[in-house]
């Protein structure tokens, strides 16, 4: 439904950190930087996630974000590497019945307060 996304963030550095690590199971890595600007993307190469350095002030509201996992281990495995982080885990990997069968999912909390799942569908 969209092309691409993107945040903005109190500390990029963290927010980078946080974002390769946490990601790179799912084979999602910085795929392009400039300035205080910096997009992730899949195999492919696309720049689909964005994150740069807040510039509109003001309080930031929470955004919800999820991102395809292949499998339940690789979910599994994102969920180690957030709480080697030192993430906020919000809902340990389970399988979410009421939005569908299969539907497994871990979600956690961003260096800025944003909710990050990572779902497989299988």
């Amino acid at each position: 439904m969209f092309d691409h996304l993107s945040l903005q963030c109190d500390d990029l550095d963290a927010s980078r950190r946080f974002y390769e690590t946490l990601l790179a199971p799912i084979g999602i890595s910085v795929v392009m930087e400039f300035g205080d600007v910096l997009a992730l993307g899949g195999p492919d190469g696309a720049p689909k996630f964005w994150l740069g350095k807040q510039t509109t002030g003001g309080t930031q509201r929470e955004i919800h974000v999820a991102f395809t996992a292949p499998n339940r281990t690789t979910v599994d495995t994102v969920h180690r590497t957030a709480r080697d982080l030192g993430a906020e885990i919000l809902h340990e990997p389970k399988e979410w019945p009421e939005y569908h069968p299969g539907y497994y999912a871990v979600f956690v909390r961003d260096p800025d307060g944003n909710n990050v799942e990572a779902v497989s569908h299988s």
